[in-house]
Parts: structure tokens; sequence; C-alpha cells
């Protein structure tokens, strides 16, 4: 009996050592590691094409705004063609007034980044994003949630691009 619970012993023991070297090899660090300010760098080096409606002007500002501060790049290095396309839908139909309770917006965008100094394509991608919201009784209130709800999306879009963007040049 006694060898049995020596020998359980020394596998516990061994199990925990084992364990113990696995995880010795992971590491945990921030997904966009900043350690000398060169990821920022490179993230505020990146040139975002030109938009075609609001919603994807709200999309390219805060990406311009989350990749370099608001400054767009003198001598970008890297660029992005960036796409939006928007919907806004009712979703809760008021069957007595024949009119939306409630809506979402829709935000989808799909973008190429590339290298400009030899043209390789370095990542594409598509994301989207979902606003809800509620339709009020007055017209401009409507106007003014819609709007709202719009730009919501638009931001959250940029926000999934950036990461995105951000993991595909910190490799």
């Amino acid at each position: 009996m006694s060898s049995n619970f020596q020998s359980s012993k020394l596998l516990r023991r061994s199990l925990l050592l084992g364990a113990a070297l696995l995880l010795a090899g992971c590491q945990a660090r921030p997904l966009y590691l900043d350690n000398d300010g060169q990821m920022r760098q490179t993230l505020a080096s990146i040139a975002f094409s030109e938009a075609k409606d609001r919603v994807g002007l709200e999309t390219r500002n805060r990406l311009i705004f989350l990749t370099g501060g608001g400054a767009q790049p003198t001598t970008p290095q890297y660029r992005v063609d960036l796409t939006v396309s928007s919907s806004v839908e009712g979703v809760l139909l008021d069957r007595a007034a024949d009119r939306p309770n409630s809506g979402r917006a829709l935000a989808i965008g799909s973008f190429t980044l590339t290298r400009i100094s030899d043209g390789t394509v370095l990542k594409t991608g598509r994301r989207q994003s979902v606003a809800l919201f509620d339709y009020p009784q007055q017209e401009y209130a409507r106007l003014r949630s819609v709007r709202d709800a719009e730009t919501r999306a638009a931001r959250e879009l940029a926000e999934l691009v950036y990461a995105d963007l951000a993991t595909a040049l910190g490799r």
C-alpha cells in the first residue's frame, strides 16, 4: 500500500511539473504590444481611400483617428482601400400605425491593406456592425435616431477594421 501511495504521489508531482513546464512556454501579452512605439508608428503610416457617403466618411474618420490620432500621414507606407455600404430597416412593426417601432442600422465594410513600396496585399477582409434604435413619433426625432444609429454602426465598424489592421501589421 505504501508503494502505491508513493507512486501516486510521484505521478501527481510529475503531472504538476509537466503542467508547469507547459504553461511556462505560454505567454500572455497585449494584442498590440507597443513597448517602443513602433506599432503606433506603423499604424500611423496608413493612408485610407476616400469615402463615398456619410457612413463611409464616419468610418474613415474614425479609422484615421484610431491609427494616427486624427492626422493623416505625409508619406504613407500602407494603403487601405475601404468600401462601406449601409442600410436601415424597421424590425418591429406597429400594426395599428403601420410603421416600425424600432429598427437597425447595418454598416458593412470591405477593406484591402496594401504595402505601397511593393504593392503586396497584406490583408483583405469584410466586417459588419449593427446598431439598434427606436423610431420616435416626431419626424425630426426619427431622422435623428436613424442618423445616430448609422454613426454608431460606422464607429463600431471602424473599431473592427482597426483591430484587423493592427493584427495584420503586428505579425
